[in-house]
């Protein structure tokens, strides 16, 4: 499993198997955010079994589910709600982790630019979301 940084104590990924949940563990995540809906996807985990093996392991867990191309501003404020509750360090993932970075680009502060090259230095090309990202009142 690659995971890519994207803030101090954020790091995002793609999809995560129940035997993936230990690891992050050993590695000192703290918190698990699931970015994807169930059923997505056949062979997909269900969010179910994901929380049981993150809480197994010690760790915290939220389901934030996101329908590709359908990121709502009320999911970013409950994404950043999460980031703001859970204990850190937080792993974030869906099906590649763009929903997950694009959740956290949408609530980070910072300018529009610095945004979208943390994104790309992770591997994920969020350009489409720069006129969102340049909005007045976007995230915190």
């Amino acid at each position: 499993m690659q995971i890519h940084p994207l803030a101090d104590q954020l790091s995002v990924a793609a999809q995560v198997d129940v035997a993936d949940i230990a690891a992050l563990a050993a590695q000192g995540f703290r918190s698990v955010i699931n970015n994807r809906p169930d059923s997505e996807a056949d062979g997909q985990p269900a969010s179910a079994l994901l929380e049981a093996a993150a809480r197994q392991a010690g760790l915290a867990y939220r389901h934030i589910p996101v329908v590709s191309g359908q990121l709502s501003d009320a999911q970013v404020q409950v994404f950043a709600d999460a980031l703001d509750a859970l204990p850190r360090p937080v792993l974030a993932f869906c099906r590649t982790g763009t929903r997950s970075t694009m959740l956290w680009a949408l609530q980070a502060g910072g300018s529009a630019d610095a945004i979208l090259q943390i994104a790309q230095e992770a591997g994920y090309d969020l350009s489409a979301l720069r006129s969102r990202l340049s909005a007045d009142g976007r995230g915190r």
